[in-house]
């Protein structure tokens, strides 16, 4: 289609948003349909060619598809010298099969299904927004393939395009209460992995390294490297030791989630992960992970959260809010490097990686309209 030629009010482009409201949710039906998983190579392909012709269709100019290791990427770009970067991401949490059990459904104002309002609707929303506005030939779109699974793939392009943009809208799914997010706390992954030796439980499990038992004191260590009195929690998640029931286990494993406020205690807890020792004579520990999504803090939000509150009045939300949050997203990269960046643009529902999720139908001409006004003001100075 081609580029809007007027400048509607945004009372207007909430209107007209608000009426292209089945046209979104088709889109977001056909999106959520075509399941995408982390490391789904095939499944992700295809949805990354689904939006790319969504993005053909509504915005009238193709975008690039990047090839990556864990996935292809989405670059639309409106054209040069562009001030916003949306950044988004098409995979999801929900294991190859999910949606022929639990596909797209819908009951008066709720629609349902997995990745629906993470994030699909919102990216959904993000294009027919952008559609509305000749400000748009000043923006671009970068959705991912593997933000679920740490984006390291995508990294470094959404940290380029960040640069080069200044300005960062993310797409995620709103707070409570409709909210939008202005801080994350820091994320990470942490392993360690147990060695003792297999004997007889039975008959001789003395001559055995019980890597079970070493893994029972090693929880407890692990739990302690967490700081409540600043915002740093280290949680052991999964665990896993042993072959049988009458074998002394060889081996172990545990995985650890971990957030951070501070960015300094990204060294503090990385050390006292690397100093743990095992308790029990001739185990072995072997560490792995990083803290590898930075705190967002506030700071970074500040600026464009101000254009939000300004301009949500005028396309008709009057109440709008914004949170800190414990869970991490590519805003934590963003932010981290010095580049405006406001989080939880996209649909407004709940149930994030939960069989529950969904979005409010109601809601999404109204978040369309927000991001595509916070866009214009973004472009326009």
């Amino acid at each position: 289609m081609p580029l809007p030629t007027g400048t509607p009010t945004y009372a207007q482009l909430r209107s007209a948003l608000d009426a292209r409201t089945a046209q979104m949710l088709t889109h977001v039906q056909q999106f959520v349909d075509l399941e995408s998983p982390s490391n789904e190579l095939d499944d992700l392909q295809r949805s990354a060619e689904f939006l790319a012709d969504v993005m053909t269709q509504v915005l009238g100019k193709t975008p690039e598809i990047i090839p990556g290791a864990k996935g292809p990427h989405v670059h639309w770009k409106g054209g040069d010298n562009a001030k916003v970067l949306f950044v988004g991401h098409h995979d999801t949490v929900f294991p190859k099969g999910t949606v022929a059990n639990r596909g797209f459904s819908i009951e008066g104002d709720i629609a349902r299904g997995p990745g629906i309002f993470d994030m699909k609707a919102g990216i959904i929303q993000a294009i027919y927004g952008m559609s509305e506005i000749r400000e748009c030939a000043q923006v671009e779109i970068l959705i991912s393939s593997d933000e679920e699974i740490g984006s390291y793939t995508s990294r470094e392009l959404i940290e380029a395009r960040a640069l080069a943009t200044g300005n960062v809208l993310v797409l995620e799914p709103s707070g409570n209460g409709d909210a939008l997010k202005i801080a994350r706390k820091g994320v990470g992954t942490f392993t360690v992995d147990i060695v003792g030796r297999a004997s007889h439980a039975g008959l001789e499990p003395e001559k055995g390294i019980n890597a079970l038992m070493e893994l029972a004191a090693q929880v407890q260590a692990i739990a302690a490297i967490a700081n409540p009195e600043v915002g740093t929690t280290v949680t052991p998640t999964v665990a896993t030791a042993g072959t049988s029931e009458n074998v002394v286990p060889a081996s172990a494993q545990i995985t650890v989630d971990t957030r951070i406020n501070l960015p300094a205690e990204k060294q503090r807890v990385e050390q006292a992960f690397a100093a743990l020792q095992p308790t029990i004579s001739g185990a072995t520990l072997t560490v792995s992970g990083t803290i590898n999504r930075p705190p967002m803090h506030e700071s970074a939000a500040l600026a464009l959260y101000e254009i939000a509150k300004r301009v949500a009045p005028e396309v008709g939300i009057h109440d709008l809010q914004g949170i800190a949050v414990g869970g991490g997203s590519d805003g934590n990269f963003t932010a981290a490097i010095g580049v405006p960046t406001l989080d939880g643009l996209g649909a407004c529902g709940g149930g994030a990686h939960a069989d529950t999720e969904y979005i409010k139908v109601s809601k999404m001409g109204e978040r369309a309209a927000l991001v595509a006004a916070i866009a214009r003001e973004l472009v326009n100075g």
